[in-house]
């Protein structure tokens, strides 16, 4: 503890910071693929093929998380 009772934060790993950029990058692919028929441009047939491969990535290691902590450890 620090002063106050303050908690230390906790130092994320190299795929805990690989998650939330892969988080942050899907979500602002959806918002971008949403946007653009707003704002009056074309948007890329690219996008939801981007947003899907990324939400497939998290969708995994989520399950992956899961099956880990259901099974007791990483053997």
């Amino acid at each position: 503890m620090l002063s106050r009772g303050v908690r230390p934060l906790k130092q994320l790993s190299l795929l805990d910071l690989l998650r939330m950029w892969a988080a942050i990058t899907g979500l602002a692919l959806v918002a971008a693929f949403f946007a653009a028929p707003w704002l009056g441009a074309r948007s890329s047939p690219m996008l939801p093929m981007l947003a899907a491969a990324i939400a497939g990535f998290e969708l995994f290691l989520f399950t992956q998380d899961i099956w880990l902590k259901r099974r007791g450890g990483h053997g």
